[in-house]
Formats: structure tokens, sequence, C-alpha cells
């Protein structure tokens, strides 16, 4: 895979499908409150993958080709790609 042989791959995940989430928030009598299952739900998250890349348009590069994967029958898929950088939380000096 040439984003190996680049260095740029970090990792990549799949995702169970929306029948099987849960939305989980805080807590209640000091148990998580849980809400869902939510199949009707026009998006949803596939799975990701975290790559190191020096600019973002190489990043939109990647996501362009993974966009256009083939899929069922060998036709491209044209998935919408949602591009986000991980936060960085420096050290402070002191």
């Amino acid at each position: 895979m040439e984003l190996t042989e680049s260095g740029e791959f970090v990792g990549t995940e799949g995702l169970v499908g929306p029948n099987q989430a849960k939305v989980v928030r805080g807590q209640k009598a000091g148990m998580p409150v849980t809400d869902g299952i939510f199949p009707e739900a026009k998006e949803f998250l596939l799975g990701y993958w975290i790559v190191d890349v020096k600019t973002p348009e190489r990043a939109y590069d990647i996501a362009s080709r993974i966009s256009v994967a083939p899929g069922p029958g060998g036709m491209p898929t044209n998935v919408p790609i949602e591009v986000r950088q991980i936060v960085s939380h420096s050290a402070k000096s002191s």
C-alpha cells in the first residue's frame, strides 16, 4: 500500500452500523444514560483512517481517492469523506 510505504498511514478501523449504536450522556443515579438505536439516520460513521501528512491538501488527496473506491458491482462509491485534524495539546512551558 502506497500510504504504508510513504510512512503516512497510521491506522484505520471500521465501525458497526447505526443499528448497534448508543448515545451516552452523563449519569443518572450512578448509571450512564443511554439513548438510541438510530437505524433511521441518514448519515453515520462507517470507520476512520488516520494519516500523518505534511499538508491538508495531501489529506484531501487521500480522502478523494478513498471516496471513489469500488463498491458493489465495481462502480466507484463516491461516498463523502470528512477530513479532520487530530487535536494536539502541546505541553505548557514552565
